[in-house]
């Protein structure tokens, strides 16, 4: 059942969703299907993936468009391609991890370079060239991460991935603090350490006790302007 708000209208009935093709990202845009939203997610190649099965079982619900987050150029496209339509969530999922161990002076600048670029930089990049595709009182999120928190940060490790998400953090308050009318909901989602090929086979939860989590946690955050840093339980999360 689609989730709606006080007034009785959709809550998130129309999802833009970038970095969708495995993991969190597939997860998302299953659930959102399965509550019968129109959902538009995104690829970053051409190739077949597991969101090309999902949107073939159910095209009613599921689009795909492609676009890989680190080329202004694609984003750009896709938000001509994207004209006219509007959506009352935009959720970012895109991301990549690197190897845990290591500290940041050990890392290559390249790799340094590849997390930050990829992880702070071009979803900020995406929520600016496509932020007027959501409806005034829409929700832009972003997937973060409690890694992401300095406050929390007592044991080190994965440095790089830890700096790419404070960055991110932080770019996004910035982003909050320039909105001249503060109507929409900002997110920036912690979804728990859980088992996927980035998070890994020993991470602590299942796809299946992470994201149904994440979904209504956003449509519990719909309609409540500002920027929240939270799990994926609704918990805020420590800056």
């Amino acid at each position: 059942m689609t989730t709606t708000d006080a007034t009785g209208t959709d809550a998130t009935g129309r999802v833009l969703l970038i970095g969708a093709s495995r993991g969190l990202g597939l997860a998302l845009a299953r659930e959102w299907a399965q509550d019968r939203r129109q959902v538009v997610a995104t690829v970053r190649g051409q190739g077949r993936t597991p969101l090309h099965d999902l949107a073939d079982s159910d095209p009613e619900h599921v689009g795909i468009e492609t676009v890989d987050i680190t080329e202004p150029a694609q984003i750009a496209a896709l938000r001509e391609r994207l004209a006219g339509r509007t959506f009352d969530l935009l959720f970012v999922n895109a991301g990549v991890t690197n190897e845990p161990e290591g500290t940041v002076a050990e890392t290559s600048t390249d790799e340094f370079t590849r997390v930050m670029v990829t992880n702070a930089l071009s979803p900020l990049r995406v929520v600016e060239a496509l932020q007027d595709l959501v409806e005034p009182t829409g929700t832009i999120g972003v997937m973060s991460s409690g890694q992401g928190s300095v406050a929390n940060n007592e044991r080190g490790g994965h440095e790089v991935y830890r700096g790419s998400k404070a960055a991110l953090n932080t770019f996004m308050r910035s982003y909050a603090a320039r909105q001249p009318d503060g109507g929409r909901t900002l997110v920036l989602m912690a979804p728990g350490w859980v088992r996927t090929e980035l998070g890994g086979p020993q991470a602590l939860l299942g796809i299946d006790e992470s994201i149904p989590n994440v979904v209504r946690t956003l449509d519990a955050l719909h309609g409540k302007p500002g920027l929240h840093y939270v799990d994926y339980l609704g918990r805020t999360v420590a800056w």
